[in-house]
């Protein structure tokens, strides 16, 4: 029996090794107008979360709060804990402490009799500023008693020798890893998200959950390449001589979770989901795409290529389908058949030449819904061309 001791030792290392860690996870329920798409996502998605973070109120301009019209019914039927979240505006250099908490205090006690489980601040000042935060903090925390008070940070902070004050103040962290660099670097790094995580469980001394983006976003530059607008949950009236879809690839993300299952930091505790995808959010994945992410499911690519009868005679449109369940990312380029002699994209796709032959390259980052089709592009061909064919 002895001699299998060590074969045994060795199998059971190897088993612990290998197991993932369970993490909670909770959804930010962000949209300012709740209609029956939210209550919807609320009802189909309320089996995978843990809590629901809603956004309770935001300050304006002032400093003084302004309170959103959520849906209390609809989050009381999915049986969830509910966290406040009080956004404080960023650009916002000061603000009347006093008076803050107060509204804040009287937004908790005006949601007495629910399942309100905590506070949550949303702050993404500036370094300069950490100081006066902690100090709001400080003053904050006593005032809610054993009501648990969490904030969200920033990668920046970390930079920052006060930001184990602002840490200090609260229950519980989370550390944002999206959409927190300039828009040319893009909307979320899953290499550099993880570099963020690991340094922030190193300077942490409270839990903390990473919050991970569901969602793309439009960035608009005008000609001296200055930030115009940045077009995610609400339409925004912007011009601009330059625009890019943003994304976090379903792909992408759910390789940065599997790594924090595998491997998890000390102190984490947990996902955070920004934001509740609904089927009227067109720049959020659909549901069963988050929904396949969360569990670990398998994300199959099910796009096809082909061309279909345009309107004009003689001329065809390239159609992208998804055929799957699984919001698909769009293919780097699509080739042309050789009997395709005219021919240009559209919908983020632009016409280029390979080796004397046309393809449709992707000018744009996204992704194509299930079940969903998009044109790209159209072509004049002779009759024995063939179909199109996708580079991914």
């Amino acid at each position: 029996m002895a001699r299998w001791i060590p074969l045994l030792l060795g199998m059971c290392l190897a088993a612990c090794h290998s197991a993932t860690t369970p993490l909670d996870h909770d959804a930010y329920v962000w949209q300012r107008q709740w209609n029956t798409s939210v209550v919807f996502a609320l009802n189909q998605s309320a089996d995978l979360v843990r809590d629901w973070r809603v956004l309770a109120a935001q300050t304006d301009a002032r400093g003084q709060l302004r309170l959103m019209a959520v849906d209390r019914a609809a989050l009381a039927a999915t049986h969830r804990p509910v966290i406040l979240v009080i956004r404080i505006e960023g650009q916002l250099a000061q603000w009347d402490e006093d008076a803050l908490v107060a509204q804040i205090l009287a937004l908790r006690d005006a949601w007495k009799g629910s399942a309100l489980v905590g506070i949550e601040i949303d702050h993404d000042g500036g370094t300069a500023r950490l100081p006066a935060y902690a100090h709001f903090l400080a003053r904050l925390k006593p005032a809610l008693g054993k009501l648990p008070l969490s904030i969200t940070a920033l990668p920046a902070w970390l930079s920052s020798g006060d930001l184990d004050q602002v840490i200090a103040q609260v229950d519980e962290v989370v550390l944002q890893v999206h959409a927190v660099q300039s828009p040319r670097a893009g909307l979320f790094d899953k290499a550099l998200a993880r570099v963020w995580v690991d340094r922030f469980a190193a300077r942490s001394t409270k839990p903390f959950r990473v919050a991970l983006p569901t969602y793309g976003t439009r960035v608009a530059w005008d000609s001296d390449g200055r930030l115009l607008a940045v077009q995610s949950e609400a339409p925004v009236l912007a011009g601009g001589m330059e625009a890019s879809e943003l994304v976090a690839q379903p792909g992408e993300v759910a390789k940065l979770l599997t790594s924090l299952r595998n491997d998890p930091p000390r102190g984490l505790s947990g996902i955070v989901w920004f934001r509740l995808p609904t089927p009227q959010d067109e720049r959020a994945w659909s549901l069963p795409t988050w929904r396949a992410v969360v569990t670990g499911a398998a994300l199959t690519n099910q796009v096809t290529a082909f061309f279909q009868g345009g309107a004009t005679p003689g001329a065809a449109d390239v159609i992208l389908r998804n055929d799957g369940d699984i919001d698909a990312s769009l293919p780097r380029s699509i080739q042309l058949p050789a009997g395709c002699t005219v021919a240009d994209g559209v919908n983020g796709y632009v016409l280029g030449f390979r080796s004397g032959q046309r393809y449709l390259q992707r000018a744009q980052d996204g992704w194509l819904h299930g079940h969903r089709q998009r044109a790209v592009g159209w072509v004049r061909c002779d009759a024995a061309s063939g179909q199109p064919t996708m580079v991914p």
